[in-house]
């Protein structure tokens, strides 16, 4: 099963797909080799769209929250993909701390935490999950949907280790994005591994690093199969000093994004693309789909009113937005049972593991799905993304999907540069 696609068959993206079947062998021995030369992140989900004559990551989550929407018939590749994570990290460790997101009511949110820690524990760790929430002082209990529950703990610190009353776990798993900072509680863990590393959260992580390290990762291997890169890579570009409420930089961040506008405009005539051009301009840090809006004009972003305001001036946890990235429009022209669709792949170590499409009944081919109202339909592939059928057309649902898990894969290693480049002084003194 794969959503209709509206561009023609015979356009640019099947001649990608064909590109990606033929180069298939190089692709595979150049993706080692980074893996050899690069550590992937324990796991990571990122957001692809289709225009049909483009496919390219649009964002990248390293502290995915939907495990729960896979398909159930890729645990056992999930369980797989996290045994080679453990091993690279920690090959004799028995005991997991996994310290989820302070929700305590979305049934969402705590599924994915529940297969998530199904997962380990299948791989032969014991596996707790300890809260951050200074309300959780005791063992609680949360009952989710289908009969089943987690099972909270109020963490303990121990010198340089962290725990809970009556578990001192080998690796501390954070599936916290850290919006609001790095708790006391989880600095200086000098005797435990801390999974993705501290400086992976949103209070110092930003997407233009991540950007910045795709653009290369994408264009070294675009080189090495020939084809251009703009073909799997947004254009991107900054704005800081942005203050929404006092109209503060509006002048620089309007004439970024009419330069942006005017260069996607020649490569669509490049191209012979016929769609509107679009940029997307968000905060430069965060996630859940806040602090984003679609825009065609660069008067757009002037004189915003007061309610586009307030909507771009947080985020997560109340962050005021000062910076922004403006990256490229993608449109996707899957639909799925008529509404628009965008594919979502996730990752553990650098294995793709499966993926989901989050579908949108009342959002169009050039808006941002990640909003209220989206739901999600799994990835119904017969093999994983990393099969590709060479005997079958180039759109047929084993190379759709492998052209998915090619640019997934090269997010992720974008991401492995960006954790690199990005670490403190020390950390990277360590790795060196």
């Amino acid at each position: 099963m794969v959503p209709h696609l509206t561009t023609a068959l015979t356009g640019p993206l099947l001649e990608l797909e064909t590109h990606f079947l033929d180069q298939a062998t190089e692709i595979e021995r150049w993706m080692r080799v980074q893996w050899h030369d690069h550590l992937p992140p324990f796991y990571a989900s990122t957001d692809l769209r289709n225009s049909g004559f483009k496919l390219a990551p649009v964002d990248l989550n390293l502290f995915p929250g939907g495990f729960n929407n896979l398909n159930d018939a890729f645990l056992p590749l999930c369980i797989q993909a996290a045994q080679a994570a453990v091993e690279r990290i920690c090959p004799d460790a028995r005991q997991m701390l996994l310290i989820p997101e302070n929700h305590t009511r979305n049934q969402f949110y705590l599924q994915n935490v529940a297969k998530l820690v199904s997962i380990l524990r299948l791989t032969g760790l014991t596996v707790r999950i300890g809260s951050l929430l200074p309300e959780v002082t005791e063992p609680t209990t949360i009952e989710l949907a289908g009969g089943s529950s987690l099972t909270l703990e109020p963490l303990r610190r121990a010198g340089n280790r962290l725990g809970l009353a009556d578990f001192d776990p080998c690796a501390v798993l954070l599936n916290n994005d850290l919006s609001a900072g790095v708790p006391t509680s989880l600095e200086g863990l000098d005797e435990q591994w801390v999974i993705p590393p501290l400086h992976a959260g949103w209070h110092s992580r930003r997407k233009s690093h991540h950007a910045a390290a795709y653009d290369r990762v994408a264009r070294e291997f675009s080189a090495r199969i020939g084809i251009d890169p703009w073909r799997i890579s947004p254009a991107y570009d900054t704005c800081g000093g942005i203050d929404f409420h006092a109209r503060a930089g509006e002048q620089e961040l309007a004439d970024k994004v009419a330069d942006m506008l005017t260069s996607i405009r020649a490569k669509y005539r490049e191209y012979g693309v016929s769609d509107e051009a679009f940029v997307v301009v968000k905060a430069d840090a965060g996630t859940y789909g806040m602090g984003v809006m679609m825009v065609k004009d660069a008067a757009q972003v002037v004189g915003l009113n007061r309610k586009q305001r307030n909507k771009m001036s947080v985020v997560k946890e109340g962050l005021a937005v000062h910076d922004v990235i403006i990256q490229e429009g993608v449109h996707t022209f899957e639909t799925l049972n008529g509404s628009v669709a965008e594919p979502v792949a996730y990752m553990i170590d650098h294995y793709v593991v499966g993926g989901f499409y989050r579908v949108h009944t009342q959002r169009g081919r050039d808006e941002n799905l990640n909003a209220p109202g989206m739901h999600f339909e799994p990835l119904a592939f017969e093999t994983c993304c990393s099969l590709p059928d060479c005997d079958q057309a180039p759109d047929a649902p084993p190379n759709r999907f492998y052209a998915y898990g090619v640019v997934a894969r090269l997010a992720l290693l974008a991401a492995s540069v960006e954790i690199e480049e990005q670490a403190p002084s020390e950390l990277a003194e360590e790795a060196a």
